[in-house]
């Protein structure tokens, strides 16, 4: 078992809510915006700059070239 961060997402992929360092068997509070979320490692979301307003891509992105 290991903590986690969890990036609250809206429909359009919006962050919009963090929760930090989550340990095991913990629950984080929630947003009412959210349509989903993700679960990443401990730090990830610190490590990466991630803040409420950035948007997520997943899979291929327009925003990158190949």
């Amino acid at each position: 078992k290991y903590s986690i961060d969890v990036v609250f997402l809206d429909k359009n992929n919006t962050v919009v809510g963090l929760a930090e360092n989550i340990g095991p068997g913990k629950v984080s509070r929630t947003f009412g915006k959210a349509r989903g979320c993700l679960e990443i490692p401990a730090g990830t979301a610190s490590d990466t700059g991630t803040e409420v307003g950035d948007i997520i891509v997943v899979g291929d992105s327009p925003y990158t070239s190949a």
